[in-house]
Parts: C-alpha cells; sequence; structure tokens
C-alpha cells in the first residue's frame, strides 16, 4: 500500500480521490484551504480515515510536512470555472499559478522523484478540432461578438467560411486558453512539465472534460453547468440554457475522474504526459439539462434556450480518451443516463453565502 497527498482533498473531484484511495487500503493525507468562495466550512463528506491540514497550497510552512514519505501527489488545489469577470485573475493565479509553484519547489527542495498527477483540464484546447470538408482540419479563431449578437454560434472555416464539423480532440491539439482559468490551467501543465523535465520526476496531466456528480459546489460563480441547471430546476425554474444549447461537451462522471487519478497515482509504472479524461460519448448542453429535468419528474418547465452567451466560451469541445485507455487503462464506466439520474438527487455542496 502506498502514502498518498491529495491537494484540494476537501473539493468536489479531490474528496472522491480521498475516498477510493482510502478504500483501496492506502494512507492519505490531505491539504485543503476551504476556500470561502467554495466552502461554507468543512464538508460533511470528509473521510475520517485520512488526515487533514486545512490551508493554502501556497503558503508551504503550513502543510509541507505531509510530503514526507509520499509515494505520489493528486494536484488538484485550484479554483475552477469562469468567475465573475477579469478582475478575478489574480484569486485564479494565486490559487492555480502559485499554488503549484509552491508545491514544486517543495519537491525540488526534498529531492522527491515521488509521482505528481496533476489537475488539468479540457479548456486549455480553446476550441475543438474541426475539419472543413474542403480544406481538412482547420483552427477557427475566437467567435466574434457581432456573430454571437447575430445568434450565429458555430464557429466556420477560415478559408471558405464553410460550416466545419466537430471532432474529437486528441491531446497532440495546438493549446489555445481563452479565458483566465484556462491560461492559469495551461500554465499548470507547462510548470509541472519543466519541473518534470528538469529533476526526472514523473508527471502527468490529467485533462478533466465537464466533471458532475455528488459534491458538486452549488449555486456559486464557480459552478459547474450541470449544478446551475440543477439547482434552477430544484427552485422551480427552468434551466437557463446559452446559445442555442447545441454546443457539445463531454460530461464525465467524478467516480470515474476519481478512478482515472488512483490509476495514475498507483499503475506499476508511471504514466507521465498529458490524458484526456472523458467519456468518449459527448452530448449538448441542451440534452443534459433536458435529462435533468426528465430525472426529476413531472411538473418542472423544461429547458429555456436564451440566445444568451460568455465570450470566453467555446463552442465545441470534446474529446478521444483513447490515449488514456491504451496506456492508463481508463475507460469510463458511468454512463450518461445513468449519471444523469443520480445526479438529479445527488447531495451537492451547499453555497457559503446559505451555509
Amino acid at each position: 500500500m502506498g502514502v498518498f497527498l491529495v491537494t484540494g482533498g476537501a473539493g468536489f473531484i479531490g474528496s472522491h480521490i480521498v475516498d477510493e484511495l482510502v478504500a483501496g487500503g492506502h494512507e492519505v493525507r490531505v491539504v485543503d484551504q476551504l476556500d470561502p468562495a467554495a466552502h461554507a466550512g468543512p464538508p460533511g463528506y470528509l473521510n475520517s480515515s485520512a488526515a487533514y491540514a486545512f490551508a493554502d497550497v501556497a503558503d508551504i510552512d503550513a502543510w509541507s510536512n505531509l510530503l514526507d514519505g509520499v509515494d505520489g501527489v493528486s494536484h488538484q488545489a485550484a479554483k475552477v470555472g469562469l468567475g465573475l469577470d477579469f478582475c478575478d485573475v489574480n484569486a485564479y493565479v494565486h490559487a492555480n499559478d502559485v499554488g503549484t509553484a509552491a508545491l514544486l519547489r517543495v519537491f525540488h527542495e526534498r529531492h522527491l522523484k515521488s509521482r505528481l498527477v496533476l489537475a488539468s483540464s479540457m479548456v486549455v484546447y480553446g476550441e475543438g478540432r474541426y475539419t472543413c470538408a474542403e480544406h481538412g482540419e482547420v483552427r477557427p479563431g475566437p467567435r466574434a461578438a457581432v456573430d454571437l449578437d447575430a445568434g450565429r454560434f458555430d464557429p466556420l472555416c477560415p478559408s471558405c467560411g464553410c460550416p466545419l464539423e466537430p471532432e474529437p480532440v486528441p491531446e497532440t491539439a495546438p493549446m489555445d486558453p481563452r479565458n483566465v482559468y484556462a491560461a492559469t490551467k495551461l500554465h499548470q501543465e507547462h510548470l509541472c512539465a519543466v519541473f518534470g523535465r528538469e529533476t526526472g520526476a514523473p508527471v502527468t496531466a490529467l485533462r478533466y472534460h465537464n466533471v458532475y456528480g455528488p459534491r458538486m459546489p452549488q449555486r456559486t460563480p464557480y459552478a459547474g453547468v450541470a449544478s446551475i441547471f440543477r439547482s434552477a430546476c430544484e427552485a422551480g425554474q427552468p434551466p437557463q440554457v446559452f446559445e442555442d444549447g447545441a454546443q457539445r461537451r463531454d460530461f464525465v462522471h467524478v467516480r470515474d475522474v476519481a478512478h482515472a487519478n488512483v490509476l495514475a497515482l498507483t499503475a506499476p509504472e508511471p504514466v507521465p504526459g498529458a490524458l484526456n479524461i472523458a467519456s468518449g460519448h459527448p452530448h449538448t448542453v441542451l440534452e443534459m439539462a433536458a435529462a435533468l429535468v426528465d430525472a426529476l419528474g413531472d411538473g418542472l418547465p423544461p429547458p429555456k434556450v436564451t440566445g444568451q452567451y460568455r465570450l470566453g466560451d467555446v463552442r465545441h469541445v470534446f474529446a478521444s480518451p483513447a490515449r488514456a485507455a491504451e496506456r492508463l487503462g481508463f475507460t469510463a464506466q458511468v454512463g450518461f443516463a445513468e449519471g444523469m439520474r443520480e445526479f438529479a438527487t445527488a447531495p451537492l455542496r451547499r453555497p457559503p453565502a446559505q451555509g
């Protein structure tokens, strides 16, 4: 059995990783600052078999002793979502980039060669992969506000202006972050990659797609779209679906994501590099909203397609999980219909303001 540290281990994904590691007989340590933007206090689901330090990962002196004797670190601590506006930039950089730098500094100072598994994200890709019938694979630029205002949501071929066909994104796709959160996630990958090259420590970057499931944060600016839709349903309101609802995503269950982390920490040999962690079965955002409404029963209003948009959002991004299957042995087990039925009534983490 191993000894593992999970940063952000009181959070949505981190807590599920802790649970699976504990269930596997491992010694588990956790550092989590219980960010007041996401937590009303220590959540009730914390695993009593893990050792917790409630501290900012950027504060090295508060938790660095937890690295003594560890076999691997699952680095989940981060501020997620798009936030409120660009004024969140300092908070994102501190939580995501400075926190990662602090962790890597301790690794380096202690000459650790333990495995490092980074929680990355599909947002590093920007728009997904597209092909044009005439020009093959193309990279559309950022969508313009004038097109979005007119309801023209799908990007067009930059060469001929024809419609494009979205395709699964491989890990070899170019990086193109299009909001502050995405930029910090890519910087985390870069910092960890540089650290791995200079020290020889094995680094695995797991690029999560749209994760959902029990313990998601509820009704905060940092909550995922699945949580926001479910909160609307609970209030008897229709989920507000941006654009035309046809934007495609890969919704992957949190237990599958946790299992991918455990595989990366415990595989007989390290699996370095970037891996898409996704179900491999994309759905539209409107399909996801409708699945939640259906799962919650009669009497709820159907999703409302608003035509609104966020300029930092991308149109279609979904993944090929083939590399994760080949190198890590990861295949998502929770299907979309099953997962959404469970998520419709699963306990969420209460928002601090109402906590």
